[in-house]
């Protein structure tokens, strides 16, 4: 490993906040044609920041030559990468199967300019497989702050297509555009899909004593365990598909979307929680095991405390997270949580704050790297 002995020309910073609370997710795919989203976009963001040298220069974590190094902090991982745009796979240094496939994409897709050598940090303090679209988060604060090392910008619309396009087309993946969207433009909104993946993003406004005492209520919980894509989820994609798009599983779900947006407007959390409650059975119906053991244990709990409503974040399944909206006392809140904790040492409340901005790009120049 050598050292990094080069002054840098700039240091590129970009956040994206990440997404909870997706009434009428399952709507925003290829199957369903066309949706409707209700998501809150919150922090904590995922950060990116790309410090910038010259063709050449010695980058730690790299060998000699090398102009592209990754360093993806939560797995404590640090390598060179070689971009040679063959996007059915990715690989390291040394020929092996990437161990980040999404991120070497992401820096195939939009490149590095041949005259500059950058050292590329990500960092999350979203536990991995939270569902809530952390993956989409990376994907729009790492392109939007590759998008700065060219000239010319792009909108944060187009980031969000970009990233969605690199999960599902270069990687073959399975993907909505919502999580893309939350990220790239932050607040609460309410998505409508009209022709997949085309979408219209319209930002809820709402007075600050609304927003503040949302944020207040909301608690985000991390059930333990990584979530990922399963036989369950195959198997609702095809029950789904051979429904089409207008099947009464997928009505019930956009309807959920409306009903939240209206809710925020009206500064009725009661009507939320139920909106948010709604969205979770129409996952349930969808496969029994979208809502699993331990979504059902925090759901129980929460209702014990006057909880208003709850949402299992993402497609649901094993492990991932769920969203719950609490009544009006601070102290049964705090008495909630500690009884989550309590029902299983694996449980974690994130805390959260509701995000203002979506994607956030700016650069630092030398006279200002001290």
């Amino acid at each position: 490993m050598t050292r990094c002995q080069d002054k840098p020309l700039r240091i590129i910073n970009s956040v994206a906040p990440i997404r909870i609370c997706d009434n009428g997710g399952w709507t925003d795919t290829w199957f369903a044609g066309h949706g409707r989203i209700f998501n809150i976009g919150v922090y904590p963001y995922v950060e990116v920041q790309i410090t910038v040298y010259p063709r050449g220069a010695e980058i730690a974590g790299g060998m000699a030559g090398d102009r592209i190094v990754l360093h993806a902090e939560n797995y404590g991982q640090r390598y060179a990468v070689h971009p040679h745009n063959a996007h059915h796979e990715w690989k390291g240094a040394a020929g092996q199967a990437s161990p980040h496939p999404l991120l070497e994409a992401a820096i195939d897709y939009m490149g590095v300019p041949p005259e500059l050598a950058v050292q590329i940090a990500i960092y999350s303090e979203a536990p991995a497989g939270c569902s809530t679209g952390t993956s989409a988060a990376v994907s729009v604060a790492l392109l939007g702050a590759l998008d700065l090392l060219s000239p010319g910008r792009s909108t944060p619309l187009e980031l969000a297509y970009a990233a969605h396009h690199i999960e599902t087309e270069m990687l073959g993946q399975q993907s909505g555009v919502q999580d893309q969207l939350c990220s790239a433009f932050g607040g609460i909104n309410c998505i409508e899909v009209f022709r997949y993946p085309h979408a219209a993003v319209s930002p809820i406004l709402v007075p600050d004593p609304v927003w503040w005492e949302l944020e207040r209520r909301l608690a985000l919980i991390f059930l333990g365990r990584s979530h990922s894509s399963s036989a369950v989820h195959e198997m609702v994609i095809r029950g789904l598909e051979n429904a089409g798009p207008e099947c009464p599983q997928l009505e019930a779900l956009r309807r959920t979307a409306a009903q939240s947006r209206d809710a925020v407007y009206a500064g009725d959390f009661c009507a939320l929680g139920r909106a948010m409650s709604a969205n979770t059975e129409a996952q349930r119906n969808l496969h029994p095991a979208l809502i699993s053991a331990e979504a059902q244990q925090v759901i129980d709990i929460a209702r014990e405390f006057g909880a208003l409503g709850w949402k299992v974040n993402g497609a649901g399944g094993e492990g991932g997270s769920i969203t719950l909206l609490c009544g009006p006392s601070m102290s049964t809140r705090r008495a909630m949580l500690r009884a989550i904790a309590e029902a299983n040492p694996l449980y974690q409340n994130i805390p959260i704050y509701l995000s203002r901005h979506g994607l956030r790009v700016w650069s630092r120049e030398p006279d200002a790297l001290a």
